[in-house]
């Protein structure tokens, strides 16, 4: 019998002020460390994207989100070492202010203007934000096969 291929999935968080995208710059965390990327997570099983979401702003930036202020905007098929589900999520309205909660692994936060991406950002994360955010949207990331 065949068993059935299991991938890593992750929430990639679009945090959002008017015309600026928070940015956290990674460390120590042994993946594209020193290298630009949206509020990011595992999902940890038995969760909601959703839920995994509103976890991961509380855990990483110190926000307090609504499950009705969660939009799902794109999913990337990824495939770099291991092979990845990705899951991306706009956040427009949330509680508290915005902090570096998880110093060991942020070296920095900073919003940058949505149409001036910093140098040095995690290429998949950098393409998936250049999609139209209107509809939402499928892309592979990686080569397969």
């Amino acid at each position: 019998m065949k068993f059935a291929y299991s991938y890593y999935c992750s929430i990639h968080i679009l945090v959002l002020r008017n015309d600026e995208i928070l940015l956290m710059k990674r460390k120590n965390t042994g993946y594209e460390d020193d290298k630009w990327s949206v509020v990011s997570g595992k999902l940890d099983g038995n969760e909601t994207v959703i839920d995994a979401a509103i976890r991961e702003a509380k855990e990483e930036v110190g926000i307090t989100v609504s499950p009705s202020d969660v939009r799902v905007i794109g999913v990337t098929q990824r495939k770099e070492m291991t092979e990845w589900i990705d899951f991306y999520v706009t956040l427009n309205t949330w509680e508290g202010e915005v902090t570096n909660v998880e110093e060991d692994k942020c070296e920095q936060l900073a919003w940058f203007n949505q149409e001036e991406l910093p140098e040095g950002m995690i290429e998949h994360v950098r393409q998936a934000l250049e999609q139209n955010r209107d509809s939402m949207w499928f892309r592979t990331y990686g080569t397969f096969k």
